[in-house]
């Protein structure tokens, strides 16, 4: 019998590569004139949205795009950065979306390092590119997005092709080069690149297409939803969202800047039913003056991925009619993988409770095949008791093809047949995991490990507090010793005996903050605190 299972051979009627771009043309097929895309008062069915991809898409043919050669996109949320998850790859291309708050010589290094042959920019952002063209050896194809919404337009001298005259001159009949394997580089996403420079890494097609499904099955996500894209595109391809609304045939309203009475705007204006966003976001919105706040009698569902959110941050969601999906993910894995998926009895818990058991990072999403916390140096897993430290590790795939041009990196992360996270977590008795803290961010106190996330998790507790980051400080007694940075709200004076007193009421005393520093904390692009930044001025 064996031979004659195996005398089954694959062939075109029974086996086709897996890629997310076949979403745009199955949609665009059956739901045409559904609306697509609405950014301002520009409206494109999906009708409309497929035929503009396919006319970019043979207009960087005709300019010399070929396979394997990397097209950027500088870019907000607007709709050509939407199109350009498609347009891109339909070439054979790979696509890099680019931080838009670089700085001028990091920008260089990534148009260098990825060998980008062609740059799709926001005119906003050619004042910028510019002051990266001086410092590159390459000499991109430049593409311009003329976006007269645009708050800033600089008239900057560089040669540019403006993207709607492509539009204007591709042909809508284009037919795609067939895609022939489904681990075909697809996308250069880079990591945040807090310490060194960031790392390019690379996502293949089998990946967006099963990770846009598992999205769908673990956010329970119906069809045509109507999506706000707050997240920025060039995050992870915002979290592969582009790629799972086509798939659900979603009205997608592009968010080209935010702020708290935009979103609460746009989410009233286009009765928005989803939104993502990071924690420091939710945290910005339930900080809006009330002025900017409405309050929503339906449920909207909001994903958050990032940094662990605080409890009290989500629990204070629910008074906006927010229904807080919290996520846990990484570049290299596509974005979110560990989903903190409800329980039926949670709803009797009380609210604090709930909160607290939502703030979890969770279980593994559909498509994602094994997460495990193991002993870094055993190797094994970790026991379920809520207590014992160990490491992230993940098997699927959603997992990268591995760093571009890195060797050393890329053995180094997929050590043992694991990728490794380089985030320390716990296991609960009922395998939920819950993340204490980065590797590097562990504070080590006499001896004693200490999660600076849940010194963090205490701090937002206080009514006064609008941010908290906690980092290790040098002590001759300890060694280590927690510093705690925080950003009170506007008005709020308290005082740094209050916090360390606050804190020593809800944590072992060996725990508590032996120093707090007031003032702003220094951000990502994506919203994360930079702790390193922090460290530095510790030293």
């Amino acid at each position: 019998m064996k031979e004659a299972y195996e005398a089954l051979a694959k062939n075109t009627a029974n086996f086709t590569a897996l890629t997310p771009l076949s979403f745009l043309q199955r949609t665009a097929d059956i739901y045409g004139e559904r609306e697509a895309i609405i950014y301002g008062d520009r409206c494109y069915s999906w009708r409309q949205c497929n035929e503009r991809c396919l006319r970019m898409a043979s207009s960087l043919i005709e300019l010399g795009i070929d396979k394997g050669d990397t097209v950027a996109v500088l870019a907000f949320n607007t709709p050509e950065m939407f199109e350009a998850h498609f347009f891109v790859p339909m070439t054979g291309a790979v696509l890099n979306t680019i931080n838009t708050r670089l700085d001028a010589e990091t920008l260089a290094y990534i148009l260098d390092f990825g060998e980008v042959k062609a740059l799709v920019v926001d005119r906003e952002l050619l004042p910028l590119t510019k002051s990266a063209l001086q410092l590159t050896k390459s000499d991109p194809l430049l593409i311009l997005i003329d976006d007269k919404t645009a708050l800033q337009k600089p008239d900057v001298e560089l040669e540019v092709i403006h993207y709607e005259e492509l539009l204007e001159s591709g042909d809508p009949e284009f037919s795609c080069p067939p895609l022939e394997d489904e681990w075909q580089a697809l996308s250069l996403n880079y990591t945040s690149g807090t310490t060194g420079k960031p790392k390019g890494v690379v996502y293949h097609h089998r990946g967006a297409y099963l990770m846009s499904m598992g999205t769908a099955a673990g956010w329970e996500l119906p069809n045509h939803p109507r999506y706000l894209y707050s997240v920025p595109m060039f995050h992870c391809n915002g979290w592969g969202h582009a790629w799972t609304m086509t798939l659900l045939a979603a009205t997608v309203v592009c968010m080209r800047a935010f702020s708290p009475k935009l979103l609460f705007g746009l989410l009233e204006q286009h009765n928005i039913t989803h939104f993502g966003g990071a924690p420091v976001v939710l945290n910005m919105l339930a900080n809006a003056p009330p002025e900017d706040q409405k309050h929503f009698e339906r449920s909207i569902k909001v994903m958050t991925a990032g940094a662990p959110p605080p409890a009290k941050v989500l629990e204070s969601m629910t008074e906006f009619g927010f229904d807080v999906l919290h996520v846990y993910g990484l570049t290299e894995t596509y974005g979110h993988i560990l989903l903190s998926a409800p329980q039926t009895e949670w709803q009797t818990k009380s609210e604090d409770l709930r909160a607290e058991l939502l703030s979890r990072q969770g279980v593994r999403f559909p498509m994602m095949e094994e997460v495990s916390v193991i002993d870094p140096q055993t190797q094994l897993p970790v026991p379920a008791d809520g207590k014992t430290i160990g490491e992230i590790v993940t098997r699927g795939n959603t997992t990268m093809k591995g760093y571009l041009k890195n060797e050393k990196a890329t053995a180094e992360a997929f050590q043992g047949g694991w990728f490794h996270s380089g985030d320390l977590a716990v296991v609960h008795e009922d395998g939920y995991i819950q993340i204490k803290d980065r590797a590097k961010d562990i504070i080590i106190s006499g001896g004693e490990n200490i999660s600076s996330v849940e010194i963090e998790n205490v701090l937002y507790q206080h009514p006064d507090i609008n941010e908290a980051a906690v980092v290790a400080m040098q002590d001759e007694t300890w060694g280590e010793v927690p510093c705690a940075f925080v950003e009170l709200k506007p008005g709020k004076n308290t005082d740094e005996q209050q916090l360390i007193e606050f804190c020593t009421q809800r944590m072992a005393r060996f725990k508590k903050p032996k120093k707090i520093i007031f003032g702003p904390l220094p951000k990502t692009a994506t919203g994360k605190i930079q702790k390193h930044e922090l460290r530095q001025r510790i030293k």
